[in-house]
């Protein structure tokens, strides 16, 4: 989402002013993502509660939309000032229709379709509205800006309420098609007949900034990770292979931690803070690239539900998502260190690592391995990826 910052101060001015609160991350803002750790627990739930290649298509979509909420929402934020009452006013108005949303994702392909859409466009829309008013005396480029964004959003928001509208088998083809609309929006600089496009030198952000407030949603989505596996633990029959289970799912969510915050986020953080051209690295390592950590996240906690309440057996579906939550987390990761350190190739321990995620369901099935048995190979591997990586790293000039 492009944008410049006016040089020109004004009295009224909504957008962030003193340069030393700019990285800060707001309280209100913090406030703002509780609304998304129950929209996380929504999906993970309503992808456990039916889980096959349909559903995990409109999980799968629900999550993207979620995530594109709420990044463009840190896009918005990123310049105005959360401090200023406006500011978080339009942010409690957007926390309520958050609500609305997230409580309709379980039967958003049912008889909830257009309470999703109606919630996901006024939150699209409104806060781009809202955007436009609060920089109504500031610069023409940054109005331009977000005058081709508010039209892709529409539009894309017509195919959003059709697909509302339209019966549940009709639905998924609708908001696919509003979804890729939205999602290739930043790649073509928001080009619009009349407006012309956005250009790269106006992605004028704090990169800070950024990269804190896309730190702090991967914490969201892994501690709802946690909630889960405890709240799963809590509820099940104790047994050795219980306990086994849980102190899987507990080591990986700190393995996926440290995937990310040992290396990673510090170099993306580095990296777009000291960019001279900030916005460009924020739409690919943050806006983009962040999706399939998230995913990652949010797949592996339904897999650790499942080894918690069958630690005996994985069917073919749970088998998949076991091995397939940490794949799609390492790809994410790669390709966001890749980008953080400016290195053509992903690092060769995340490839090792989802080659060797690869072998786990043939090996699985062929010596009939228990879900525990399962979990704790998918830990091993994690395990070898993070130190291989970490004493790699430690080898090189200026790294401790």
């Amino acid at each position: 989402m492009p944008q410049g910052r006016s040089d020109v101060s004004r009295p009224l001015s909504l957008l962030r002013s003193d340069p030393s609160t700019r990285s800060r991350v707001g309280m209100v803002e913090l406030f703002f993502d509780l609304v998304f750790v129950f929209a996380i627990t929504q999906l993970s739930h309503t992808l456990l509660s039916r889980l096959d290649g349909l559903s995990v298509m409109q999980v799968g979509l629900l999550m993207t939309a979620v995530w594109w909420l709420w990044i463009f929402t840190t896009w918005v934020t990123n310049w105005l000032d959360p401090e200023r009452v406006a500011v978080r006013a339009a942010l409690f108005a957007l926390m309520l229709l958050g609500l609305l949303l997230s409580a309709s994702i379980p039967l958003a392909f049912g008889a909830r379709g257009l309470t999703f859409a109606g919630a996901y466009v006024a939150m699209q829309v409104g806060r781009t509205l809202f955007f436009l008013w609060a920089v109504r005396r500031e610069s023409v480029e940054m109005r331009r800006n977000f005058q081709r964004i508010a039209v892709w959003l529409s539009v894309a928001g017509l195919f959003w309420l059709a697909g509302g509208f339209a019966d549940p088998q009709r639905r998924l083809l609708w908001w696919a098609i509003a979804l890729a609309l939205e999602l290739v929006s930043p790649a073509v600089y928001f080009w619009v007949p009349g407006l012309g496009r956005s250009r790269i030198a106006d992605w004028n952000i704090d990169g800070g900034h950024m990269a804190e407030r896309c730190a702090l949603f991967v914490i969201i989505a892994l501690g709802e990770s946690l909630l889960v596996s405890g709240a799963t633990f809590a509820t099940t029959q104790w047994n050795a292979a219980v306990v086994l289970g849980f102190c899987c799912a507990f080591g990986s969510a700190v393995v996926m931690w440290w995937l990310y915050f040992d290396r990673g986020a510090v170099a993306g953080h580095h990296r777009i803070a000291h960019a001279a051209d900030p916005g460009r690295t924020a739409r690919v390592a943050y806006t983009y690239l962040h999706l399939p950590i998230v995913a990652g996240i949010i797949l592996s906690a339904v897999a650790d539900e499942l080894v918690l309440a069958h630690p005996d057996h994985l069917e073919a579906a749970g088998l998949a998502v076991a091995t397939g939550g940490p794949a799609v987390y390492l790809v994410g990761v790669a390709a966001f260190k890749s980008v953080s350190r400016a290195r053509v190739l992903p690092p060769l321990s995340h490839l090792s690592g989802l080659v060797l995620l690869a072998l786990v369901p043939p090996l699985a099935l062929t010596l009939h391995l228990s879900a525990v048995a399962v979990s704790a190979t998918i830990l091993a591997i994690l395990v070898v990826v993070a130190v291989w990586e970490h004493i790699s790293l430690r080898r090189l000039p200026g790294h401790a």
